[in-house]
């Protein structure tokens, strides 16, 4: 509390003297919704990429989000081929420990948290149909985001435009795989929209692995002059199916990587979802200098899955059984003030903010079988009300403080509280109730020194934690009743250096060199019979350089390119697995490679021939915490071509595209400390996907 209070009277602080200030200075208008600042992403001491999204141009169908980051240094998203565990996705080594969903990492779309304040996310209902453009922030100013913020990724849909225009365009391909998607933009006077549908259906590369995805997302505009801007954003989204082919052992992913292990079949492991949401932002701007934002939504989804689970395993009555059955309903708010003004005659930027985000989570568990008959929703294991919020307050101060100099300082306190109520109460499992909190000020500080107009430099520090999840409280390491409120949030120190050069207009190249400590870092405690316990461990680092490339080589031709250099290692060693095994210090975090990156090389417009090569290239992963085994790295090459046709009031987009041109057999994911010894997810061979694009 006594830190809550620090942050209160600090922000209070801030709020009187800038209130003093003369406001006679406005700084550039370029809007970074990733910082919260209306400065360049060139001038922020911190490592920003923003990426314009265009998956049609590359003759991909615009499914996941992997397809939009290629040349995104520190990021590392894998399309797993799996749509009931939703794609992975890391940054700079942060979220690899994941198994399903994104940990580790703030997901954001439309200003909108696809990030629960547990700290556990999901990509599925990102809209690429709607989308203008994705930011991802790494490295120590992403601490300002709060739990579990490792790093963060937002996307944002695009305004209407006008003239209005709508899209058409069907994908087809390989693996019985096709797209519909159809979107329409454009203004009227104040009023602007964003409408956008999908379906996506695919009978998977792997046996068992068929889906169906439905998704909407829409953007409304209304510009209500001297009283502000307001955006409303909805969205759903429905997976009725997804078959899990779950993962193979080495040995079975040599003999035939399109298979499924036979308890696949024999569970007929699967996972549904249905989500939907909406949200509203209120901008307001008294005068030049000062700006409000209101941010609320409220979102339901419900998830049910069934899983793999023996049924011997289940005869433990402390066991929650094989289906896991989930009705969350969700929202918050985040309010800021924005003030411009001066400072000692130099340019200042002011922001003061409180985020609040509540969960409320139905879970219930059941066997997954009846009697002799396997896969089935059984007699109920597992039934809790499971509640987590937070709420934060936050501040931000960029100071233009010399012509050569820069400032961007930060702080946020967060305080994050679970309550679980335990509904199931049976012989042998008692009532697990209980509650915890955690508390976390997170500074940050970063400074930038520019000796001309086409060079930065820059220094930054800051410091995160995240806390366990509820996926993660589940089970107690000592294998007794109730959860793991014993867990502790893990706490982190980030600090970073980099260099932005801009030799020409259209040519940007980034580095950074960048290092984070953390401790008590969760890692598996043990993983057998359906159950997996959480311990916290001494000392974790995570360091390397990353670097960005992006250019217009002539001619039409463009180049982008990303790469990074990781070391993730546990500097303390702990104990894992039953028996326990020590895993010494120095060993890899599983997950992450040491090398990863992407290059695309491009050439043409909209009208007329278009082409392009991708290289995606991902280094050897430990596949858990004892690196008892690691998959092999791999180098893929993807090649496209496409063709604009100008149809007077219409324009049609023919598109054809291979992946995996020279049909290499890699693991394309793995799921780290996987049970079963079954951590690997095959993918896919060469495939092809051709499209139609009609644009009115």
């Amino acid at each position: 509390m006594k830190a809550a209070r620090g942050a209160t009277i600090a922000v209070a602080c801030m709020l009187f003297a800038v209130s003093s200030w003369a406001a006679d200075t406005t700084l550039p208008t370029v809007r970074v919704n990733a910082a919260r600042l209306d400065i360049p992403p060139f001038d922020l001491p911190a490592s920003l990429s923003v990426v314009t999204v265009s998956p049609a141009d590359s003759g991909k169908p615009g499914v996941n989000l992997s397809e939009a980051l290629i040349g995104v240094p520190g990021v590392l998203a894998r399309d797993r081929q799996n749509y009931a565990q939703d794609e992975q996705l890391s940054l700079r080594g942060f979220g690899a420990r994941s198994t399903f969903g994104v940990r580790g990492v703030r997901l954001y779309a439309d200003g909108i948290p696809a990030t629960m304040p547990d700290g556990q996310g999901q990509l599925s209902h990102f809209s690429l149909d709607a989308a203008e453009r994705v930011e991802v922030l790494r490295g120590p100013f992403s601490a300002l985001y709060g739990n579990a913020s490792g790093g963060v990724v937002q996307l944002w849909s695009a305004e209407g435009s006008t003239p209005a225009q709508t899209k058409t365009g069907l994908f087809a391909g390989s693996n019985a795989s096709m797209r519909l998607g159809l979107s329409t933009r454009g203004a009227d006077g104040p009023f602007d929209y964003n409408l956008a549908v999908s379906h996506f259906q695919t009978a998977g590369y792997r046996d068992h692995s068929r889906a169906r995805r439905e998704s909407g997302n829409a953007r409304l505009g209304f510009d209500l002059g001297k009283a502000g801007h307001l955006t409303l954003v909805f969205n759903t989204l429905a997976l009725p199916q997804a078959q899990d082919p779950l993962g193979l052992t080495r040995t079975q992913a040599a003999a035939d990587p399109r298979q499924a292990p036979a308890v696949a079949y024999q569970f007929d492991t699967r996972k549904s979802v249905h989500q939907t949401q909406g949200g509203a932002v209120y901008e307001f701007a008294p005068d030049a200098q000062t700006q409000w934002r209101v941010m609320a939504y409220y979102g339901q989804r419900g998830v049910q899955q069934v899983l793999s689970v023996p049924v011997a395993a289940q005869r433990n009555p402390l066991n929650a059984g094989g289906v896991v059955d989930l009705d969350t309903d969700y929202g918050g708010l985040d309010a800021r003030w924005t003030r411009r003004a001066a400072f000692a005659g130099r340019p200042l930027e002011l922001v003061l903010g409180l985020s609040y985000d509540d969960q409320d989570q139905h879970r219930r568990g059941y066997e997954n079988f009846a009697g002799h008959v396997l896969g089935v929703t059984g007699r109920l294991r597992r039934d809790e009300d499971d509640r987590v919020w937070n709420l934060d307050p936050y501040a931000q101060l960029y100071w233009h403080f010399a012509t050569q100099w820069s400032l961007l300082a930060g702080v946020r306190h967060s305080e994050v509280h679970f309550r679980s109520r335990d509904h199931y109460i049976a012989p042998g499992n008692p009532d697990d109730s209980g509650q915890v909190s955690y508390g976390a000020t997170t500074p940050v500080l970063g400074l930038q020194y520019r000796p001309g107009d086409k060079l930065r430099f820059y220094a930054s520090y800051g410091e995160g934690f995240e806390t366990p999840t509820f996926a993660e409280l589940g089970y107690r390491a000592d294998g007794g009743a109730g959860l793991a409120f014993n867990l502790r949030p893990s706490r982190s120190r980030q600090s970073e250096l980099g260099a932005k050069w801009r030799p020409a207009s259209r040519w940007e190249l980034d580095t950074a060199l960048f290092r984070a400590d953390s401790r008590n870092e969760l890692a598996v405690a043990d993983n057998s019979g359906g159950r997996a316990s959480y311990r916290n461990i001494g000392r974790s680092r995570r360091q390397g350089i990353e670097a960005s490339l992006r250019g217009d080589l002539g001619d039409s031709w463009r180049v982008v390119l990303g790469a990074t250099h990781v070391q993730a290692r546990f500097l303390s060693s702990f104990l894992t697995g039953s028996p326990a095994v020590t895993v010494p210090a120095g060993s890899r975090i599983p997950g992450v490679p040491e090398n990863y990156g992407s290059l695309r090389i491009e050439r043409g417009s909209a009208l007329g021939w278009r082409m392009g090569a991708e290289w995606q290239g991902v280094g050897a992963v430990s596949v858990d915490d004892r690196d008892s085994a690691r998959a092999p790295g791999y180098l893929l090459t993807g090649i496209d071509l496409g063709y604009g046709i100008d149809l007077g009031a219409t324009r049609l987009h023919l598109s054809a595209r291979v992946d995996n041109l020279f049909d290499r057999h890699v693991i394309g994911s793995v799921i780290v400390n996987e049970s079963n010894g079954r951590f690997y997810e095959p993918a896919p061979g060469r495939s092809v996907m051709f499209g139609a694009q009609l644009e009115l």
